[in-house]
């Protein structure tokens, strides 16, 4: 088995001899960003989640106002009733 040589012998040969430092290339200075619409519509499930978070979970002038409603035995007519299944419908995408 024989060995080449790969360099010189000395290892100091090349301390003295130096590369010239490489500027830095400048670029635009503008930057700029993109999402995808799979992140656009993530960012808004997430705003809405946190909205939801924020608000309270019941609305005690909203229930009182319905109680009060509910007293009244000719409230429940068949108008309100389809007036409340046509919003659930609604909210549910099936109408």
């Amino acid at each position: 088995m024989t060995v080449d040589r790969l360099g010189p012998v000395d290892p100091l040969s090349n301390y003295g001899k130096t590369e010239k430092p490489v500027k830095p290339v400048k670029k635009d200075k503008s930057d700029s960003i993109s999402f995808s619409e799979e992140a656009k519509s993530k960012g808004e499930i997430y705003k809405a989640t946190e909205e939801v978070k924020l608000s309270p979970d019941i609305r005690m002038d909203r229930v009182e106002e319905v109680k009060e409603k509910l007293k009244d035995p000719d409230y429940i007519s068949e108008k309100i009733v389809e007036s409340v299944a046509d919003s659930v419908m609604k909210v549910l995408g099936l109408l």
